[in-house]
């Protein structure tokens, strides 16, 4: 039994923690957050997100968990606590006839323990508990993690051990799991990132690990086993034994109890993880993978998306055991530098390239104990492409100069003292995120440094230091080099094919004429060099006093016809950082599809002209962000408060002088449309797409956006257009954090009739409406479903109201969509928001070559069917501890200001300014009775609902019935047309469903709800 207590070594990190080993070899570090700040029970954790049109989707919990049980606490409880495990193993040690084993482990240990049988329990307590849980399995490492609120810590926590101690793994399990395996990969599948790393592992030595397929499918879990009669049952235990073994795991958990109470849980709880003796599987002599001569070469690939790449990478030795030096964070962040000098600089100048990155992502495919990758990813536009070689070229001349010159102490001291900086005054990140890292770093780096080898450069040590990383950069030859070049015009010249993702390349030999350019003594360009002193690097971090009395919402500091400015000083998370928004609205974008690809070339080309003056900012860790939103620009700067007014002016002076040469006009515009095409390839795009150009009036779809740019735009529109969008502006703004009012009305003073921020909504008839169309991406299965159930415009006690069925929704969902029935990975239920008109839905993302949406739709009725009736059984004492869940999570203190920002951002960039909206939320929570929320879901449903389905549908490469619209193109190509909406239409199967085969004439004569505000 060991024990030691540490201390995290910035100042605004309120945590203090403790190492243990526990007999059974884990190893565990406590967090204990006891001394932190209590709860103001003004804050929320629950995940939404209000945007302009409505909440974003995401396939994660949209709201949190869904009950509580019980008994009120004090304050203290209003805080989340965490817990994450790594497992020293991963996909590395899949056995050679059962890939994936290892992720389908990690799928299979969840689904019940010998203590805990039921298979969805855990998910079922952590969603009635506020919680919610993930895992990931890397090449060498497996983390398991979750959150919940604190009372039902032990318990959860205790829970989820089980998966360690005595998972059940039943049987009759294996076979619906693969399917959510199989999902996964299916939606893997279309993404460039995925194809392109599976590409290059394909490239290891024959029978190292890099080559190994980890994902899993079907056909390797299932259809394969079976023909070879292997019994998966029996070897996903024999692994579980094998592996998940006490001795190489590490464990980190976060509550606010004391490291007493932490300490006596972890060892009653994990003590009982089994231990095995057996050595940890070691790679570590399998140097050298990509050492092979078909490494340095061209691989020439055809991209799903429409892009071209240019992707230059080295395999180096491993390079973790040098954390203290970081040699590749010193490299990469010259390569990837934008200033004068720069690679990417020179390469702007010439319209050959959009952007750069340069490094190692620091997962485990980029750096394990075989190897680590360095690689100088480039996004190329079609003249970049022509010129790959002189592009190429380019970064080997930069390579070479930092050869020449050697590491430098100036610019390793200021990466240094910048990355010191944002370690001292960081701001919380959310414990589940925090347990997670901590937990990997306690793999990787001694106890002394699990809190901050991932992040410090600890020094520059002339001898050490220098060596390290010239012995790093000497690697970095175009001889060693592998260039993979993307591109949608290599398509018909790629003969082979990936095994696992179906890619198409071709293998060619590096031009002689460049290859001896580059092996003699290669010349240096004058037009490179290392960047100059970074001027905006904080040197001043005192808290400002306050100039104004302090305030618990954000007050109005200015107000004219031009504009509005909110500010509120920060005095609770007491960090010398800030934030600046501001959402400059004009009447202008809406006015037809043009404007709206004109707007979003503005402020793309906006970006492009910022970015040499604003780099040096960004990497003195000041952020900003411009958002082409749905009525106006979207800045967005923060970071430390001493040089960020500096920042945000430069932003506001390149707007107003904005200008644009026929270059880069051109260059943006070819760029766009492949933006567009990507987006609208996307099945869970597209369906998002087509419901809101049902849902809100006057909208101009991504369709109608692509047919605009491809009829041909010139920069003399785009000027014409400046000049009016930049006439008649409203800017409304928002000052958080280390400012005081004056210095923050002073931001205000800089900018140049009131503008609606929303759409009104087309009432839906109280009918049943089907609108299926296919997926514009040819050579993708995968489908995608939404029933939406429209309400119409009401108070915040509905929306609070829909948030509570929703969230008692959620667990049932998945459980019956995903886990019984196997639809598909991704499965949920969403509270909708859009502009103001409320309604719910649920979404599933299936594949077409294994289910008909229509199908979906049917089971996903089953489920509302189902789910009705559960609700009718809903006891008072099973509604009361829900509604206190949610109560819990509104009251969920914030971890940082951020959070804090982004929730009242959210009520300026609606115009609703409801900046007590939780507390108000919570009140009516506390009013809401059973038979309130019964009777509102009965009134949902049924023949008379305003039900509106959506379905991207693919026949995945089978004959499509009842076609309406443009027939596929014959061109073979692979790349579909997706300038023209193609509609299905439905089969008897969908009785009572009325299809949509035209939206405008649908929507043509339905009445408009008023434009709604939820206000009170």
């Amino acid at each position: 039994m060991k024990q030691q207590t540490l201390c995290a070594v910035s100042p605004f990190d309120f945590t203090l923690s403790r190492y243990v080993v526990l007999d059974n070899g884990l190893r565990a570090l406590l967090i204990s957050d006891y001394s932190g700040p209590s709860a103001s029970g003004d804050e929320d954790s629950d995940g939404e997100d209000e945007g302009e049109e409505e909440e974003e989707e995401e396939e994660d919990d949209e709201s949190g968990g869904d009950s509580e049980d019980g008994s009120e606490e004090d304050d203290d409880d209003d805080y989340g606590s965490a817990a994450a495990l790594c497992v020293g193993v991963g996909s590395f040690s899949d056995p050679s006839d059962l890939p994936g084993l290892a992720h389908f482990l990690e799928h299979m240990v969840f689904m019940g323990s010998e203590k805990y049988p039921s298979e969805n329990g855990f998910d079922a307590f952590l969603k009635k508990h506020g919680g919610s849980d993930n895992a990931s399995t890397d090449c060498e490492r497996t983390i398991f993690q979750f959150d919940v609120q604190r009372k039902s810590f032990k318990e959860a926590l205790d829970r989820w051990a089980q998966f360690f101690i005595c998972p059940l793994m039943i049987r009759d399990a294996i076979d619906r799991e693969v399917e959510a395996v199989d999902s996964e990969y299916q939606l893997a599948k279309p993404s460039d990132s995925h194809r392109k790393e599976m590409l290059f592992g394909s490239l290891a030595k024959p029978g190292h690990p890099m080559g190994k397929f980890c994902w899993g499918n079907a056909q390797t879990l299932k259809q394969e086993p079976k023909q070879k009669k292997i019994n998966v049952y029996k070897r996903l235990r024999a692994f579980w034994k094998k592996y998940y073994s006490a001795h190489y795991m590490t464990l980190a958990v976060q509550s606010k109890e004391k490291l007493d109470t932490l300490e006596e849980w972890v060892r009653e709880i994990f003590s009982k993880v089994p231990n095995n003796d057996l050595p940890k599987a070691d790679f570590s002599d399998m140097l050298d993978p990509f050492d092979t001569p078909a490494f340095n070469k061209l691989y020439r690939v055809v991209p799903v998306g429409k892009v071209h790449a240019l992707n230059i990478t080295w395999a180096l030795p491993p390079q973790e055991k040098y954390y203290r030096v970081k040699p590749l964070h010193y490299i990469s962040w010259l390569i990837g530098h934008e200033g004068t000098g720069s690679i990417l600089s020179v390469l702007r100048k010439k319209c050959w390239a959009l952007a750069l990155f340069g490094g190692n992502s620091e997962t485990g495919f980029d750096q394990n104990t075989t190897y680590s990758i360095f690689s100088i990813s480039i996004t190329l536009t079609d003249e970049g492409f022509q010129n790959f070689y002189q592009v190429t070229h380019l970064v080997f001349q930069y390579l070479k100069m930092l050869q020449t010159l050697g590491p430098q102490k100036r610019i390793y001291e200021e990466i240094q003292k910048i990355e010191a900086n944002e370690f001292h005054y960081q701001e919380q990140i959310d414990p589940i995120e925090y347990v997670e890292d901590i937990c990997e770093n306690m793999q990787l780096f001694p106890k002394d440094d699990f809190l901050t080898g991932d992040q410090l450069m600890f020094e520059f040590n002339p001898e050490v230091s220098s060596s390290v990383i010239s012995a790093a950069l000497s690697l970095l030859t175009p001889e060693k080099a592998n260039l993979m070049l993307l591109s949608p015009e290599h398509e018909g010249q790629c003969p082979l094919r990936e095994k696992w993702f179906g890619t198409q390349y071709s293998i060619e030999d590096i031009e002689q004429e460049w290859k001896e350019r580059w092996t003699g003594n290669l010349e240096l360009s004058g037009d490179l060099h290392l960047p100059a002193e970074n001027k905006f690097i904080a040197t001043d971090f005192t808290l400002k006093p306050s100039d104004c009395p302090d305030t618990e919402f954000p007050v109005r500091i200015a107000d004219s016809d031009r504009g509005c400015l909110w500010y509120k000083k920060d005095n609770k998370f007491k960090i010398p950082k800030a934030y600046i928004r501001f959402h400059v609205i004009s009447p202008v974008i809406q006015q037809s599809a043009k404007n709206v690809v004109m707007f979003d070339l503005l402020v793309n080309i906006l970006g492009h002209n910022l970015a040499g003056p604003a780099y040096e900012a960004e990497v003195a860790q000041l952020e900003y962000k411009l958002v082409a939103g749905e009525h106006g620009l979207v800045i967005k700067v923060k970071g430390f408060n001493h040089k960020l007014p500096l920042l945000f002016h430069v932003i506001i002076d390149h707007l107003a002088d904005f200008a644009a040469s026929p270059d880069v006009f051109s260059m943006f515009a070819e760029q766009l449309k492949k933006t567009y095409f990507n987006i609208l390839i996307k099945p869970e795009k597209l369906g998002k797409d087509v419901r809101l150009l049902i849902l809100e009036h006057s909208r101009w779809s991504m369709v109608e956006k692509y047919q605009a740019l491809t009829a041909g735009l010139n920069i003399n529109e785009l000027m014409e257009f400046s000049q009016s969008f930049r006439a008649e502006l409203y800017a409304e703004g928002l000052v958080q954090g280390n400012f005081s009012s004056a210095v923050s009305g002073q931001a205000f003073s800089k900018l140049p009739a009131e503008v609606p921020v929303m759409f009104r909504v087309v009432e839906l008839p109280l009918k049943q409406h089907i609108c299926k169309v296919k997926s514009l991406n040819k050579g993708d299965a995968n489908s995608e479903v939404t029933v939406y159930y429209q309400s119409g415009p009401k108070a915040l006690r509905e929306h609070t109201l829909m948030e509570l069925l929703v969230m008692h929704m959620e667990e049932p969902c998945f459980d019956f969509l995903r886990t019984k029935e196997t639809l598909g990975y991704h499965v949920y239920p969403t509270c909708r928001n859009t502009s103001g008109v409320l309604g719910f839905s649920v979404t599933v993302e299936t594949q077409a070559t294994k289910f008909n949406t229509e199908l979906v739709e049917l089971k996903i009725e089953e489920f509302l069917a189902s789910f009705g009736e559960k609700l009718n059984s809903l006891t008072e004492e099973a509604f009361n501890t829900q509604v206190i869940a949610l109560v819990k999570l509104k009251e969920c203190e914030d971890t940082h200001l951020g959070e804090e920002v982004d929730r009242n951002w959210a009520e300026v960039v609606t115009q609703q300014y409801v900046f007590d909206r939780l507390n108000r939320e919570i009140e009516a929570l506390k009013q809401m009775t059973r038979t309130e929320l019964v009777s509102w879901f009965k009134e949902h449903r049924g023949q008379n609902s305003r039900k509106l389905s959506v379905h991207v549908s693919n026949g995945g490469g089978k004959k499509q019935e009842g076609v309406k619209g443009k027939e596929e193109d014959s061109s073979g190509s692979t790349y579909g047309e997706v300038s023209k909406l193609t509609f299905l239409t439905a089969s008897p199967k969908m009785t009572g469903s009325i299809a949509i085969m035209d939206i405008p004439a649908f929507i043509k004569g339905l009445p408009l709800f008023p434009y709604h505000k939820i206000l009170e």
